[in-house]
């Protein structure tokens, strides 16, 4: 391991990591999106990119050799993806003049103005087709599918949308935001897909927060900015700026809070929120500056931007620890904790996560109390972009591969050879979706 020292960071786009670690290859983000990219969706022998500009489609058939396939260019931050069947859904959390691909910024005063999710068919992949945009409240940060249940899920997929920030100035986002919007999208004639739910999650209008300066300021709750659901069983997490939940999701079209926990020493944004296979535990993220702050330097202590780390004990959340990366990051280096997924390790509770410009970390979370990590990736600081404007915004485990989507540098390829992670190398998925979780066997 580096020493956490500030002496140690390496040069720019130096790339170092642990000695279990590989990197296997880098393609560099398409020439047409000029934006940053943000998260990543697989299906197949592909993965999906989002880019604040568009998306791309890669082949990842043969990792080494991971090559572009096609890019759309479709403005409207942040546009996350996921896919299901031959559906790629996006989300827009940016205030455009209309719904289209060549729409242009407008301010979210104006009620004719548009954001939410646009739906595209990507059985073409050289081609993929707009079908589909469908207005929500506050547009779409971020978006959970959630399959049906029972006979429903041949016929029906659900959408569940998070945003916040809302103003009594916006006519379609006004305050109070105590609620998510869910789309139905008919799986026969996802063209038809529409609002059919806004459920109020927080009806005594959640946490105030504190306004205070950073790093101190605790954010109030104005709706979720993360969504995480194990449709499996029945249960959601959601990260809700001022505050994690459960939620019991038995009833896709009523999702209802079960527990609360909030933590005004220490987390500043409720972000991002990860299960355990087992269910029994969640990985709760701190976006301590928004993603634009160097909260890994030498100032900022190792309990901010950083894991907490919750079992589930008697339908409750019990805290039991923080983690944050040990590798001391330049003042020039914006570094939290952000978006991840499990490694697939019967037996233990193994996540990979990226850190933006802090890199790639593995931590083996099987006693929750005392989180360590076990291999890591990262980059010096990267000087072909402002400062605090770099880094990886997600990294996930796919069948037996890493993958991180750089903000600027593309796509990175990485494999660990571990004796605590070997075994997840004989999982194989069909699909992978961020904020939509899956159990893995556990007979392995």
């Amino acid at each position: 391991m580096l020493p956490a020292s500030a002496a140690d960071i390496p040069a720019p786009g130096e790339v170092v990591m642990s000695d279990n670690m590989r990197q296997v290859t880098n393609v560099p983000k398409p020439a047409a999106l000029t934006d940053i990219n943000t998260d990543i969706a697989f299906q197949g022998r592909y993965a999906y990119v989002g880019n604040y500009y568009g998306f791309s489609i890669y082949d990842i058939a043969n990792p080494k050799r991971t090559r572009l396939v096609s890019s759309v260019v479709c403005p409207g931050g942040q546009m996350d993806v996921s896919v299901h069947g031959n559906l790629l859904f996006a989300a827009v959390d940016s205030s455009r003049n209309n719904d289209s691909c060549s729409s242009t910024g407008q301010s979210a005063s104006i009620k004719e103005s548009w954001e939410g999710i646009r739906i595209f068919d990507i059985s073409n992949k050289a081609q993929p087709q707009y079908i589909k945009s469908v207005e929500t409240n506050c547009g779409s940060h971020t978006l959970s599918l959630v399959p049906g249940k029972g006979r429903d899920a041949w016929r029906n997929l659900y959408v569940y949308v998070s945003s916040y920030s809302p103003s009594a100035t916006f006519p379609d986002c006004n305050v109070p935001h105590d609620k998510i919007s869910i789309i139905k999208v008919p799986l026969r004639k996802p063209t038809d897909a529409h609002v059919v739910a806004t459920p109020v999650l927080f009806p005594d209008g959640g946490n105030p927060g504190l306004p205070l300066p950073y790093p101190d300021g605790k954010s109030a709750t104005s709706g979720c900015h993360d969504i995480t659901v194990y449709a499996e069983k029945d249960v959601a997490a959601g990260a809700c700026m001022g505050e994690g939940v459960l939620m019991d999701i038995s009833d896709r079209l009523n999702p209802r809070v079960t527990a609360t926990v909030r933590d005004d020493v220490n987390f500043a944004f409720w972000h991002s929120a990860t299960f355990n296979n087992a269910g029994t535990k969640v990985v709760f993220t701190d976006e301590l500056g928004g993603g634009g702050r160097a909260t890994c330097n030498t100032t900022i202590s190792p309990t901010r931007g950083a894991n907490a780390y919750y079992d589930i004990v008697g339908g409750q959340l019990e805290f039991r620890s923080y983690f944050k990366i040990p590798r001391v990051q330049a003042d020039t280096e914006n570094c939290v904790a952000h978006n991840g997924s499990l490694i697939p390790v019967k037996g233990r509770d193994i996540m990979v996560q990226a850190w933006y410009q802090g890199g790639i970390s593995v931590v083996d979370f099987t006693d929750s109390a005392q989180p360590r990590e076990i291999a890591w990736y990262e980059r010096g600081p990267d000087n072909t972009a402002p400062a605090l404007s770099g880094g990886i915004w997600s990294a996930y485990y796919y069948n037996g591969y890493i993958y991180g989507s750089d903000f600027n540098l593309g796509l990175d390829v990485l494999q660990i050879n571990d004796r605590l992670t070997n075994r997840a190398k004989h999982v194989r998925l069909d699909h992978l979706n961020p904020q939509t979780q899956e159990s893995y066997p556990e007979w392995r």
